[in-house]
Parts: structure tokens; sequence; C-alpha cells
């Protein structure tokens, strides 16, 4: 092993430690595309310690609650509900809901308008105040402020994306496909698939407002078509997977000024695949050694280590066992990942070997229709 790979692993061992104890009892709350077999979102009790799972049935009944996220203080969920019309107008919704303090039963507060057609991805700031979802057929980014009491105000920010890209017939126009923040709240980062860009905002939590960075953006090589974005746990690494070419990209982070720099983009297949295949999702793992990302078409979990400098290397490819993985999450240890395989109406859990990366199924598929979001929450 070189010496930057060396320096990595002793740098975040001490953080493994931390994460390795963190084995409790947790809610699982999975979003869904409605339809035959979904009306809503769905919940889990789960022991990350035994892998152990119970089903707890419904959660609460939403339209098209595609991608959820769960407030800092883990008393709140909120759900995009990926539709193009809401009350007689165009473009989609969030709803907000509080997690009760046991059981799987979430109660609706309220729901906002989110500015723009099919909401596909949302987060909370960390500092609770507010919700940033975008709006992906509307190519948008809007943030709606947080009452006390968990509900949603109306926006008080908007920004609409422009241009297009080189895929005629997927980048015509933009395509907001997600939206996440630094670590102390300051930047936005939105991945624009229809653009190829990584869109740049700095971000105010007490107002609510999206402002230009500068930089404003980072581009990706042409028809990428960048989809989700995830930092690592310190927050000086950052990668995007991008969804048409099926790759994966690692930037350095510069958080005095926001910007990205990029330093390796890898293939998520082998390079003996043969077929269609696109990506979806992207997480790290909390020692921050090694990226995950799914493969729709091929329909696996591409396993990747990556050192200090944010140099990638292939671990492994392992089969999702489902159809279409198009969401998967790693529980808070890190000892579990749950692949949420939408078109085969099932998740299949995997054991993660933290000092390798690699995954093993553990034998256990739980059936949920169109799975498309898994979220961990503390509690029983």
């Amino acid at each position: 092993m070189s010496a930057p790979w060396n320096r990595w692993w002793s740098g975040v061992a001490g953080l493994w430690m931390v994460f390795a104890v963190q084995a409790e009892p947790l809610r699982v709350f999975v979003g869904t595309y409605t339809g035959p077999k979904s009306e809503g979102i769905y919940a889990f009790r789960f022991d990350n310690e035994t892998g152990e799972v119970e089903p707890l049935g419904l959660a609460a009944k939403s339209p098209q609650p595609s991608y959820l996220a769960v407030s800092p203080d883990q008393r709140f969920l909120y759900a995009v509900n990926e539709e193009n019309t809401w009350k007689g107008q165009p473009g989609g919704s969030v709803t907000a809901f509080a997690i009760p303090a046991k059981g799987g039963t979430l109660k609706e507060l309220n729901q906002q308008f989110s500015g723009g057609a099919a909401p596909c991805h949302l987060t909370v700031d960390p500092s609770g105040r507010c919700v940033l979802a975008a709006n992906y057929t509307g190519g948008s980014v809007v943030t709606l402020p947080i009452n006390p009491d968990g509900s949603l105000r109306p926006q008080s920010a908007f920004v609409q994306h422009t241009g297009s890209s080189v895929n005629p017939a997927r980048q015509k126009e933009p395509h907001a496909h997600s939206v996440n923040l630094s670590a102390d709240g300051s930047r936005a980062y939105v991945a624009d698939l229809g653009t190829d860009r990584i869109q740049i905002y700095r971000f105010d939590a007490g107002t609510g407002s999206l402002m230009a960075n500068d930089p404003a953006s980072v581009a990706l090589p042409p028809g990428s078509g960048p989809r989700h974005f995830a930092f690592s746990p310190d927050g000086r690494l950052a990668f995007v997977i991008n969804e048409m070419l099926s790759t994966l990209t690692s930037f350095t982070v510069d958080s005095s000024r926001g910007a990205l720099q990029a330093v390796d983009t890898v293939s998520t297949l082998p390079p003996d695949f043969k077929g269609q295949s696109s990506t979806a999702q992207v997480c790290v793992h909390p020692n921050g050694r090694f990226v995950y990302g799914s493969n729709r078409g091929d329909d696996s979990i591409a396993v990747f280590e990556v050192n200090s400098e944010g140099k990638l290397k292939w671990v492994e490819r392992v089969s999702t066992q489902g159809k279409t993985p198009r969401n998967f999450n790693l529980d808070p240890s890190g000892r579990f990942l749950w692949a949420a395989n939408q078109g085969s109406d099932s998740i299949v859990l995997f054991q993660v070997d933290a000092k390798t990366g690699r995954l093993t199924p553990t034998g256990k598929t739980l059936s949920v229709g169109s799975p498309v979001c898994v979220v961990f929450t503390p509690g029983s």
C-alpha cells in the first residue's frame, strides 16, 4: 500500500473507532413511487448490531414520495412529492412529517409548493431551519423555511437554472437532480444532469437565501449527466456520480471558497460490461475510506477505495440481487448497506467489511413496492 493510502488510513482510524461502537436500534423509512404496490412511505425497525429487521408497515400515505430527508434533531422527516402539478399549478411539492418517539407512523404536518415540476431530491440544512429541494423537470432549486413545529413555510429562495449540453434526448434543458450542503451549511451544491455542471451557491439559513458563489459552478465532461453528490465525513473531498456515462468523479473541496477541483474519474462498470446501464446513488462510508455507487441495468453496487488525495481504486462490483437499484444507503454505524431495487420491489441487505469495503449479502430481502429512497433514524 502506498504512502498516501497509509496516511489516509491512519488519519481516519480514530474516527472509525467512534463509528464502530454506534450500534443502536433504528427505524428505517423508505420512500417509493406510488402505484399498484405502494401507497407512500414505509417503515421498518432495524437492529444494526444483529441485522434483524421488523416491518412496521405503511408509515404515511403520500403521492410519489421518491426522496426523503431527516432533520438534524431527528424529529422531522421531509419528502418530495415527485409530481408535475400541485393544486392546479405546474410543479410538485414537499411534505413535512413529525417522527414519533416510538413506532413507524408518521404524522403529516403540511405541504408546500416546490416551485418546479418533478422535485426529485431534498436536504435539510445543518441548523434545521430550511429544506432545500431540486426540481428535475423544472431545472431549479428552492428553499423552504422550517417552522419551530417542523412544518414548512412558502419558499424563501428560488433559482432557475439555464443551459444545455451535448445529448439532445436528455440534455436540451437543465435538470437539477440533487442538492447537498457543506457541513457548515454555508454552501449548496446542485448537480444538474442537463447542463453537465455542479452549481455552487452561498446559502444563509437565517434568511433562507441562495446566492451565486464565486466560483459559481464546476463543469463535468460533456454528456456525463451528474446526478447525486456526497461529501467525505471530514468535508475535504466530494464525489458526484454521473448517470449518463456511468462514472464517478472525485473532487477536493476548498472550504474557504466553496470551490471544487476534480481529482479522478473512474467507470462504475467492469471493463467487459456489455449492454445498457446508468448510475443512480453515491454514498461514502462513515470511516471515509470507501465510496459506493449504484448501477441500473448492470444492477450492481460498485465499491471504490479512496485515499486522502481523492484518488479512487476499484475494489469490487456486487449484484444487488434485484432490478434497478435507484437508491441505497449505509446505516449510521457503517455495518450494513440497504439496496433499494425499484424494478423488483425489493430491498436487499448487505453486511459491510469496514477494513476492505467489501459487501456480503445477509440473506435478508424485504418486500416494498417500487422503493427509491432509504433513510435511518434513531428509535424503536
